[in-house]
């Protein structure tokens, strides 16, 4: 599953997030240009999807999404897409569509 997959089934709760993303591996040159986003201001949703093809395969990746100041989603990638959120409802229906998804 990619980046892009899970930013689109957020739906509504990750459109006005502000993303920050870090990389261990830089894998495709999008991965430079998300870094340098994240280092300013972050990315608004649909700059991060732009840069988020479904061919983009992300290596340790670490997204944060912020509403202002709050930290409101983590999306950490090693072998599958680690997911923390603080509303219970996007894990909710990320575990309703992606059924064989685990709790940690």
């Amino acid at each position: 599953m990619t980046l892009a997959e899970v930013l689109v089934r957020l739906g509504s709760f990750g459109r006005d997030l502000t993303w920050r993303i870090e990389f261990d591996e830089i894998v495709d040159p999008r991965c430079v240009e998300m870094e340098r986003r994240s280092a300013d201001a972050g990315m608004d949703t649909l700059m991060l999807l732009s840069l988020t093809t479904p061919f983009l395969q992300l290596i340790d990746a670490e997204a944060r999404g912020f509403a202002g100041d709050e930290l409101m989603l983590v999306l950490t990638d090693s072998s599958s897409w680690d997911v923390r959120a603080v509303d219970e409802r996007v894990l909710s229906e990320l575990r309703q569509h992606y059924t064989g998804a685990d709790d940690l």
